[in-house]
């Protein structure tokens, strides 16, 4: 039997709740798998803060560096809206991505042909839509110095090495060779001296990867056809910043922010997590949807426990339950035969394991 240590943090709002139906999938997977999985749970974030005073606790960050992977919830809420930044439960979060040195986040977005109607585009607008979002994590404008709020101005500094730069796009190009072969970077090099450097980067990057159709487009176009022709996207190749704003609207795409999953890679522990925030105006109903930290748990089992036929099985079961007319809440009124709570559609999901 294979052992995994698998680092939980639920964290704050809906992220108990949807960490906990992920776990039922994994213990499920586990058995019919003949996996075992040592689940340790963490605090990060508000309830950190509540706890501990720190957003990111030390005994987290060592538990999650002495882990196989993390499983992680959602962080934030009003409660905290209003402390220090260097407090704030995204913080922990910021910090946490970059001690593990997570530098490449993965965000897949695609349509199940029972949610078509769920998008606010047209089916035939979105109808086969299969596309990931590659977005750099842990450098760019988020990141860089200096910064600082003074009273009457404030800045922010957007900064990337080559080197930055390099390993991100091998992350793009590897990617897109796995699927359609094509790569779309996105970038603002018509205005921001960081972006240049990013599209001369990519360009010099493409004489490897002969195979890879690549294309540049600049982020306000590329906000735009992600909307008109989304389609028409493989793989898209962005920063930190860009890379935020489009995986969100890409996620609408599908009809449903609660159905993406993503996955943060590039040091020797991923994190695994639903794109979606905390929801504090749900949590504790019984109404959110598990869906996306479901298939964010079939990523973690993929990507860094290379345990394929496991992921692919809970795949197919979401894909099922979907086919069978079950829906939760924020999708109920797209051809559902129940409407089920985050307790009942893991249980129909896990019917069809």
């Amino acid at each position: 039997m294979k052992n995994y240590n698998i680092a939980v943090i639920k964290g704050d709002g809906i992220g108990v709740e949807i960490v906990d139906q992920a776990l039922r999938v994994l213990n499920k997977i586990s058995s019919k798998f003949n996996i075992n999985f040592d689940f340790k749970e963490y605090l990060m974030g508000g309830c950190a803060i509540d706890a501990t005073g720190n957003p990111l606790p030390d005994e987290t960050l060592k538990g999650t560096k002495n882990s196989d992977a993390v499983l992680f919830g959602a962080i934030g809420g009003p409660k905290w809206d209003n402390v220090e930044r260097h407090l704030r439960p995204e913080s922990g979060l910021l910090k946490l991505r970059s001690e593990l040195e997570v530098y490449a986040n993965l965000r897949p977005v695609a349509i199940y042909d029972e949610l078509l109607d769920a998008s606010t585009l047209k089916p035939e607008v979105i109808k086969g839509v299969d596309l990931l979002v590659v977005r750099e994590l842990t450098g760019g404008i988020y990141f860089g110095q200096p910064r600082a709020k003074e009273d009457n101005r404030a800045y922010n500094t957007m900064v990337y090495s080559r080197d930055e730069i390099t390993r991100i796009a091998k992350i793009g190009f590897e990617s897109a060779m796995i699927r359609d072969k094509k790569l779309c970077s996105v970038d603002k090099a018509n205005v921001l001296e960081v972006s240049q450097l990013w599209r001369e980067v990519v360009d010099a990057m493409s004489k490897d990867y002969p195979e890879v159709q690549v294309s540049h487009m600049y982020i306000d176009n590329a906000a735009m056809q992600l909307i008109r022709n989304p389609k028409q996207f493989d793989v898209i190749l962005t920063s930190n910043i860009f890379g935020d704003i489009l995986s969100d609207a890409a996620s609408m795409v599908s009809g449903s922010i609660g159905m993406l999953a993503s996955a943060s890679l590039g040091g020797k522990v991923g994190i695994y997590e639903p794109i979606h925030g905390s929801a504090p105006d749900i949590a504790g109903r019984g109404i959110s949807n598990p869906i996306a930290t479901i298939l964010s748990a079939a990523m973690m089992l993929e990507y860094s426990l290379n345990e394929i036929d496991a992921a692919n099985a809970i795949k197919q079961a979401v894909k099922k339950t979907l086919e069978l007319g079950y829906r939760t809440t924020d999708l109920a009124s797209f051809g559902a035969r129940q409407v089920c709570n985050t307790t009942e559609i893991t249980d129909k999901i896990l019917e069809n394991l």
